[in-house]
């Protein structure tokens, strides 16, 4: 069933829905899919139930006000994400070569020719990354150095 939050009590964790019919329905906080996105004028999906004191309802889900999620400047509309996941993986702990205002010196393309006697071990450093694929089956990838992954993930679940 649709319906629209009318009243939210936050400090309290409750509030009221105003279903597609016109009734008013008591929701609680634990009810709710993503309590993040609570708010009044929010519109919700529920299953509705009653208790000892009314109607009310659960498995509240807050429809999120914008059909589009913007991450590190990418805008990627929420009903195309087929799948995500964060993951962990092993880079060079050096920083990258900024290819545009690099410079090249011919000691530095000999040494990339010549064959190294000792191959030294990089340093590396454990990067955590987010992976987003549509059902277009673009992926797009995200690293810690850019968003903040466990924040993204929180709110990709609650959508």
């Amino acid at each position: 069933m649709n319906g629209t939050i009318t009243t939210w009590f936050e400090d309290k964790g409750f509030g009221f829905i105003k279903d597609e019919n016109g009734d008013n329905r008591y929701f609680h906080v634990i009810k709710v899919t993503n309590p993040e996105l609570i708010k009044k004028d929010a519109v919700v999906t529920f299953e509705p139930t009653t208790n000892n004191k009314g109607l009310s309802a659960f498995a509240v889900k807050v429809e999120p006000e914008s059909k589009y999620i913007f991450i590190a400047g990418e805008r990627i509309k929420i009903t195309s994400i087929k799948s995500f996941l964060a993951y962990s993986e092993e880079v060079p702990a050096e920083s990258q070569v900024d290819k545009e205002n690099a410079v090249l010196s011919v000691g530095l393309l000999m040494n990339r020719i010549r064959p190294k006697e000792e191959e030294k071990k990089a340093a590396t450093r454990t990067l955590k990354k987010l992976a987003i694929t549509t059902f277009q089956n673009t992926t797009y990838i995200f690293s810690e150095d850019e968003i903040d992954v466990d924040a993204t993930m929180k709110i990709l679940k609650g959508l």
